[in-house]
């Protein structure tokens, strides 16, 4: 039987591995708990809108991902039911920014965290929170 830090790092691994966007977005995976996700990205031109700040899009999108990572580690398939974002601080090409994603509440069927991205300062730019639902299915079930 795996230990919890194997299983997640096991089970975010495999999603990686078949997430194409998250490798376009270039994100490192920095920290891989049980309930626990820290990644890293840069903004690159091509994240930029016509403000020449980075499309809130992208700094949500890093924040899902660590939404994802964050509440399958735990090795059953869960699936978001509802997130929100605030954005706080504009980004610029070449800042490079952390998304914290941490459990705050776990049941049997219920998953809520709370996910901080901050860029490379420091400082606070965007507050995401996620809501996931927990399925039966496991992502490894025959090493129980």
């Amino acid at each position: 039987m795996m230990d919890g830090n194997t299983l997640a790092e096991k089970v975010v691994s495999k999603m990686f591995d078949n997430d194409w966007f998250s490798q376009w977005l270039g994100i490192e995976r920095v920290v891989v708990e049980p309930g626990k996700c820290v990644l890293r990205m840069k903004i690159r031109k091509e994240m930029l809108n016509g403000f020449a700040i980075a499309h809130g899009g992208i700094t949500y999108s890093l924040a899902d991902s660590a939404l994802a990572f964050a509440s399958n580690s735990h090795g059953r398939q869960s699936v978001s039911v509802e997130t929100s974002i605030s954005h706080t601080v504009a980004l610029k090409e070449g800042d490079e920014i952390t998304a914290t994603a941490e459990e705050q509440s776990l049941t049997n069927k219920i998953g809520i965290y709370i996910i901080t991205v901050r860029n490379n300062n420091g400082a606070t730019v965007a507050l995401f929170k996620g809501v996931v639902y927990r399925t039966s299915k496991d992502w490894f079930p025959h090493e129980k």
